[in-house]
């Protein structure tokens, strides 16, 4: 006899509920937590992080680029890269791809640093927990679906924060959005760490000498090397370097089977590159492969569409908002289905505002988003999707969201005078 089997709910109500622990969505749960509302975050993996501890050890974005770096983001990723400080893991060093200097830092104390300061703050984690499903009532997120290892669980929140990078939790809502499946995509990027580098000798080879030797390897017919361009730099770690080399094109990262093949190409792509530095690159002669991402590195998926747009142009003309939560100087980059990047740049030491209305999607209410899934176009987000911003947007969401609580209302009825005198106090930078 066949058996049919219904697994049993477990309900939990909260007042905010985070999905997902990236670097926008432990910053939202932070803020939201001391806040003094009841904050759950949802992690699928075992730790936080999200790309800041999966993919890349750098948060770009902190600062403009140019001769005259201007730090533009502040509060909470302030108390984080602080800590990193304490830790004796990060250093801040010049972003080889022009974008502004980078902190570099170790993900595995990072790791640590996120859940702590997390929990210091009240959060509750769910680590390990998949949003699979929302039910939706009258316009709003009623309950998020989690599938985990002990069954199925009901989160019954009153403001949701979607920080899943993908719009997991607007796009089950019916919020409109452009992917992959409609539009441009950026490509993916398995990172790779390697050890035992004589980093004195490879320091000494520049940009254009790396990448000279690249594409001379490429004529020669001796590696398979889809990308003739890419990045390695120094860590906190002797003797290590961290790698920003493969890419992976024309994938739809919401697509199961497209993902899984693009994790096993990121993979090839990656051993390759490392035998190419082996053998071409002084420095390298005897240098381990330490490890690989732990998932590749998605820069774009779902883009929701907003109260408001970011668009190519608000970039360029460096624009500036009313609703100003966060602001932003790092330039368009696009990593397309070609061998280099395209680079577009803000005038010299300028910055554009990120709207608050970015995050607020359209026939949704208590529902925000943050981090890469905001309301934007292709090119505007090529450029706002940096960690610093991802963190910002966070933060700002955090607080909308304790916001709406405290006061018996939605996020887009939050008074922006109030969420953005909040934000300075904590120490966010908007002017």
């Amino acid at each position: 006899m066949d058996t049919v089997r219904h697994l049993p709910y477990k309900d939990i109500e909260t007042e905010v509920l985070v999905v997902g622990g990236g670097s926008a969505g432990v910053i939202a749960s932070i803020a939201a937590a001391r806040e003094g509302v009841d904050t759950w975050l949802v992690e699928r993996y075992g730790f936080l992080g999200g790309t800041s501890t999966q993919v890349l050890d750098t948060f770009y974005g902190f600062y403009t680029p140019g001769s005259h770096p201007r730090k533009v983001v502040g509060g909470i990723p302030d108390e984080i890269v602080a800590a990193l400080e304490r830790h004796n893991a990060m250093l801040i060093r010049p972003n080889t791809y022009g974008a502004g200097n980078g902190i570099t830092y170790n993900p595995d104390i990072l790791k640590i640093v996120w859940e702590s300061v997390a929990t210091q703050a009240g959060v509750r984690i769910l680590f390990h927990a998949l949003a699979v499903d929302v039910e939706t009532h009258h316009g709003r997120v009623a309950s998020v679906i989690l599938a985990s290892k002990s069954g199925y669980l009901r989160i019954h929140p009153k403001v949701v924060i979607d920080a899943s990078g993908d719009a997991d939790i607007a796009a089950l809502s019916g919020v409109p959005f452009e992917s992959a499946a409609n539009g441009p995509v950026q490509a993916l990027t398995t990172t790779f760490r390697l050890l035992n580098v004589d980093t004195q000798r490879a320091l000494q080879i520049g940009k254009k000498e790396l990448h000279e030797r690249m594409a001379q390897a490429i004529a020669e017919g001796r590696y398979d090397l889809p990308r003739k361009e890419g990045s390695i730099h120094i860590t906190p770690l002797p003797g290590t370097m961290a790698t920003n080399m493969t890419r992976v094109v024309n994938i739809d990262p919401t697509d199961i089977e497209q993902l899984s093949w693009a994790e096993t190409e990121g993979r090839r792509q990656a051993l390759e590159y490392f035998r190419f530095l082996k053998e071409c690159v002084p420095g390298y002669e005897h240098a381990h492969l330490a490890g690989l991402s732990v998932q590749i590195g998605v820069r774009e998926s779902r883009r929701i569409y907003g109260h408001y747009r970011l668009k190519r142009e608000d970039v360029l003309a460096a624009r500036k908002f009313d609703d100003a939560i966060a602001q932003c100087g790092a330039p368009i980059e696009e990593h397309h289905s070609g061998a280099d990047t395209r680079w577009e740049y803000l005038p010299e030491g300028e910055t554009y505002h990120i709207p608050y209305r970015c995050l607020l999607p359209l026939h949704c209410d208590g529902l925000l988003v943050a981090g890469r899934c905001l309301s934007a176009d292709h090119d505007a987000h090529a450029s706002v999707r940096s960690m610093g911003q991802c963190m910002a947007m966070g933060q700002a969401a955090g607080i909308a969201a304790a916001w709406a609580i405290h006061h018996h209302s939605t996020p887009s009825e939050v008074s922006i005078p109030l969420l953005q005198n909040r934000l300075r106090q904590i120490g966010a930078i908007l002017d």
